[in-house]
């Protein structure tokens, strides 16, 4: 679901378009599910999580026993973006942090494996599973129906599909696209933000009104760019990256939620991994581990009960 970045550095120097230079080092706590969702008069210069979530994770047994045998080092792959909970950079500019991470670190510790961490645009990440350049995909990866049909996930989060404009836009809600008609729409490139827009254009001629145009971007920093700049009228995101942008940038508010999806860790069809990776997950749950992920990252109102393989599309 998340999209969206190759290279952090082009990131760095579009989002400086929008907002200053602090933005980039800022923490996640504002921008949780309790947020208000409206933008503050300026950005927030608070540091992004530092806390150590992962380190002390024992070994689980009874998980790593479901491993194939001979498995000791997987490779995982990241979409980079700009903004927390996403995957960014600390500080020192090469150190990958994120919840994605956190999670994806933490169920190697209870499956006692070695974790070598590679980064690729959203949009490349399913397609190199199939071919085995990476073991699993870790990138806010909404699970649908059309990706079950080539990929398999293992579920730890609850995010979702939302909406952001300008604060001066006369949108207060978006439930139904047809509110879109006649505007420009900035989202991800190959994300299930772009697929939702593609798929529904037809609302719009259906009812006789102008269809809206979907503007794709590989990274974070342009789509953001694009709406201040008034390119674009409304953002297409996940629900924790809007609230989190909106809460650290002059000008922006939150509209909605607009569909809510399971997120999961992403491998080729019929991957024998699935079973590790769903009992590690769960394990984090019992333990305590997973809610203070989600407390440092600031989104505990995506917490799931249990984690799933491969679960049909959430319908809202």
């Amino acid at each position: 679901m998340r999209t969206f970045t190759r290279t952090h550095r082009r990131l760095f120097a579009s989002f400086t378009l929008i907002t200053s230079a602090t933005l980039l080092l800022t923490a996640c706590g504002s921008g949780s599910d309790d947020s208000t969702g409206t933008a503050g008069t300026s950005a927030k210069a608070d540091k992004i999580p530092t806390t150590d979530v992962v380190s002390g994770i024992p070994k689980d047994a009874a998980s790593a026993k479901l491993l194939p045998p001979g498995t000791t080092s997987l490779t995982v792959a990241y979409s980079v973006g700009g903004t927390p909970p996403g995957t960014t950079y600390l500080d020192d500019g090469k150190t990958l942090t994120g919840q994605d991470v956190d999670f994806a670190e933490a169920v190697a510790k209870v499956l006692g494996l070695g974790l070598k961490s590679e980064q690729a645009g959203f949009e490349a990440i399913l397609p190199a599973l199939d071919s085995g350049k990476y073991d699993f995909g870790a990138s806010n990866f909404g699970v649908t129906d059309e990706r079950r049909k080539t990929i398999d996930f293992v579920t730890y989060i609850n995010d979702g599909q939302g909406f952001a404009t300008r604060k001066d836009s006369k949108l207060s809600k978006v439930t139904d696209l047809k509110q879109l008609c006649g505007l420009n729409v900035a989202t991800g490139a190959g994300t299930t933000f772009e697929a939702t827009l593609e798929e529904n254009k037809k609302v719009c001629t259906t009812a006789g009104k102008k269809p809206y145009e979907v503007q794709t971007y590989s990274e974070t920093g342009a789509i953001w760019s694009s709406l201040q700049q008034g390119r674009s009228d409304v953002v297409m995101s996940t629900i924790n990256g809007l609230r989190y942008a909106v809460a650290h940038q002059q000008g922006v508010k939150f509209l909605n939620e607009y569909h809510r999806l399971d997120v999961g860790f992403a491998f080729k069809k019929g991957t024998p991994l699935a079973p590790a990776f769903q009992s590690a997950v769960n394990k984090l749950i019992a333990d305590g581990t997973y809610e203070k992920i989600l407390k440092k990252w600031g989104t505990t109102g995506s917490a799931i009960k249990k984690s799933q393989i491969s679960p049909p599309e959430l319908r809202s």
